[in-house]
């Protein structure tokens, strides 16, 4: 795994209150509030931390993300590309009947939905209480005569010769991981409507051995990825296969929060859209095709990371990394283009020794130039918000980071724009809106 597969991520606390609308009928829709792991409404907000210190630390975070990347787009094995402890948005969910809360990391780029269990043979420490299977009326393991079973066994699902349970093994890039009993059980988000939505038999994995660097406040992984684990693709036909999100700008102001719409409430109208790729290697990421980066007047074709040759997709968008990550040399001709054409600002080392282009300037007198990507079908411009991120009180830089590893579409790209997955249609959307009061 190359060390230069670098990025900074923002998981988001998803705090689920739900705008329900019938999630018993097809495409029935709902939303959810999403709260960044460093607003004031979040458990890991550290009020000691200044804003810059808190970028700083996204930044580092992001190594061990994006190192997750790499070895699940060079591999076939069960491989999950996020640290606990690295999430930036969670979701509270809750378990079982009756419902039992839990407060998990929300993400696209990972497939299995999974929470520590009681008995807990070896896990990690965890500030709010762990489930009990005993205590949930509707929890039920998987048998390994299943077809569930034997359909998983790229999420992680194996049967032992000891019993009949079928079981789960997921493993991180720096060595943390989850072993549990994969088991069927109600799950139920709360509803800003005042009525809770519950999905019946949702595939868990109920993990007794969870250890590494997992963060003691949250309680497990909700995945929203393509695999077929996933949160998403087992609401199914319940949502339509449609899900967005709104992300308010890294920064903003700590009552602000997120959003992420299931359904009905998921549709995104007045939008330019693009097509959705998979590849069959590689189930879980959302692929799009990008076919060049448009600065200024200066358009610069794309060809993608060397890891999806051969495909039609050759970017991932993902909501859990911050900056966008492109080829190498690639992202050459792209600072060299930028740079040519800032105003207002001299150039400077990032502090933090992340980004490569950065300035001394007063950040709102920096021009930039416009940076549009041209995906297959849909032309997204990006505001300065998008491409910059100011580092420190004096330093601004280009939120881009060469990789050979992989192509990121990251998540401060992202900001204030409604995206829209729609998986039936094969499209992601793409609309300038301003989240904070969406």
């Amino acid at each position: 795994m190359a060390a230069s597969l670098l990025a900074l991520i923002i998981t988001i606390i998803i705090c689920c209150n739900v705008t329900a609308a019938a999630p018993d009928q097809p495409g029935g829709g709902f939303s959810v509030q999403l709260i960044h792991r460093d607003s004031a409404s979040s458990p890991l907000y550290n009020p000691n931390e200044t804003p810059t210190q808190r970028l700083g630390n996204a930044l580092k975070r992001s190594i061990s993300r994006l190192h997750r990347f790499a070895p699940k787009l060079t591999s076939s094995l069960p491989y999950s590309d996020v640290t606990a402890s690295n999430g930036e948005y969670l979701m509270n969910i809750s378990i079982g009947t009756p419902p039992f809360p839990i407060l998990a990391v929300a993400d696209t780029g990972s497939d299995v939905v999974w929470t520590q269990c009681k008995p807990c043979s070896s896990c990690y420490d965890q500030d709010a209480p762990i489930f009990d299977p005993a205590a949930s009326s509707s929890y039920k393991t998987v048998p390994c005569s299943s077809n569930a079973c034997s359909s998983l066994q790229a999420e992680g699902a194996y049967c032992s010769s000891t019993d009949a349970v079928c079981h789960y093994k997921v493993g991180y890039g720096d060595r943390s991981h989850t072993y549990g009993d994969l088991a069927l059980d109600t799950l139920t988000m709360g509803s800003t409507a005042g009525r809770d939505v519950a999905f019946p038999k949702t595939l868990i994995g109920c993990g007794h051995d969870n250890a590494g660097t997992f963060n003691r406040n949250g309680s497990g992984l909700v995945g929203l990825g393509r695999g077929s684990a996933s949160l998403v693709t087992q609401l199914g036909s319940s949502i339509g296969g449609k899900f967005s999100y709104c992300l308010v700008p890294f920064g903003s102001d700590n009552g602000l929060t997120s959003s992420m719409n299931f359904g009905q409430n998921a549709v995104v109208s007045g939008a330019v859209s693009t097509p959705l790729f998979s590849h069959v290697s590689q189930p879980t990421f959302y692929f799009l095709k990008l076919e060049a980066v448009i600065v200024g007047k200066e358009r610069l074709a794309f060809g993608g990371s060397s890891v999806v040759d051969g495909e039609q997709g050759n970017i991932i968008i993902d909501s859990g990394t911050t900056v966008t990550l492109v080829p190498s040399d690639f992202f050459a001709q792209l600072s060299d283009a930028v740079d040519s054409q800032v105003v207002g600002g001299e150039k400077a080392r990032d502090p933090q020794d992340f980004l490569s282009l950065c300035y001394v300037a007063d950040y709102s007198r920096l021009q930039v130039p416009p940076i549009t990507f041209n995906f297959q079908g849909a032309d997204v411009e990006l505001t300065r918000d998008n491409a910059f991120v100011q580092v420190s009180d004096t330093v601004t830089c280009l939120a881009f980071y060469g990789s050979d590893d992989a192509s990121i579409y990251g998540n401060v790209a992202q900001q204030n724009f409604l995206i829209g997955y729609d998986l039936q249609k094969g499209t992601v959307s793409f609309k300038p809106t301003d989240c904070a009061t969406n």
